[in-house]
């Protein structure tokens, strides 16, 4: 099988555009689409269409970037049932849980579409740099005739597995456990603070010692400690990752207890500050407290 030459992308929002972006500069041919305003959205080198039909009856492969389960499957169902498609794989970026993937998996094959799950993680920040890690979970042929275009947006890609959940499933861990970070390191900090501690100093020591995380190592210092919260991960798309955590605990019957209040502190921060950057639940536990 020959290496695509022409790609899609679907979905140019806050994560979508800039990974689009990396790709058309990559040298790839690129066709973009999406409902909210595909000519503001679009990448300057890719080639912007009025419609989903139009990219999907041109391109071989075409990337999602959407923001839930329930949306990911009326896409991939739209695609499947498009006149004259001629998409023969279609690589999901979203996350979008892994009982969600597995039903877009499903759809997609009873038109011979192939599916691939293949969450991000990176944020704003590597999506912008090309640095996102992509966690691919399908045919370890497509992985192999799509590591051209991979590079082109990320730096650190992993066949995972083959079926679709298990990208998902390896997500929303992932996510659980920045959350977990982000929480426990607030009501760390905040303790530390109250004991006339000053936070910078806190963050070095703890950086060099075992309490360093992802939250005590990048986002304290860069968003907290500069008052910035500009992280460019909404507090929203947190809450509804751990909260599919938690939930799939569940299904798992695997232990969920830590999971459990992990959610609630999410759901109630967002309740609480929607729009917010998810940085924000520090000023959320300390108010709250």
């Amino acid at each position: 099988m020959s290496t695509p030459t022409k790609f899609g992308f679907l979905g140019l929002g806050q994560m979508g555009s800039p990974m689009a972006n990396n790709i058309a500069v990559g040298g790839f041919e690129l066709h973009v689409y999406d409902p909210a305003g595909t000519a503001e959205l679009a990448p300057k080198e890719a080639i912007a269409h009025d419609s989903l039909a139009d990219v999907v009856t041109t391109v071989e492969t075409v990337f999602l970037s959407l923001p839930d389960g329930p949306v990911s499957c009326a896409v991939v169902t739209e695609i499947a049932n498009t006149p004259g498609c001629t998409v023969s794989v279609i690589v999901d970026l979203s996350t979008v849980g892994p009982q969600s993937a597995q039903d877009a998996g499903e759809i997609a094959a009873k038109s011979g579409i192939a599916y691939v799950d293949a969450p991000v993680s990176g944020g704003a920040a590597g999506a912008k740099a090309g640095s996102i890690t992509v966690m691919w979970a399908g045919p370890g042929l497509e992985y192999k005739r799509h590591q051209d275009v991979l590079n082109s947006f990320s730096k650190n890609q992993f066949h995972v597995g083959d079926k679709p959940g298990q990208g998902q499933t390896l997500k929303i861990l992932n996510n659980f456990l920045s959350a977990t970070a982000m929480a426990a390191t607030s009501e760390a900090m905040l303790f530390g603070l109250s004991q006339g501690l000053e936070m910078k100093t806190m963050l070095d020591v703890v950086n060099v010692s075992t309490g360093q995380n992802t939250a005590s190592a990048d986002k304290f210092p860069k968003r907290i400690l500069t008052e910035t919260y500009d992280a460019g991960f909404k507090s929203a798309l947190m809450a509804k990752d751990v909260k599919l955590y938690y939930e799939n605990t569940k299904l798992a019957n695997t232990p969920g207890n830590v999971g459990a209040t992990v959610s609630k502190i999410w759901s109630k921060h967002d309740e609480a500050n929607p729009g917010s950057d998810f940085t924000r639940v520090y000023d959320f536990i300390r108010d709250k407290s």
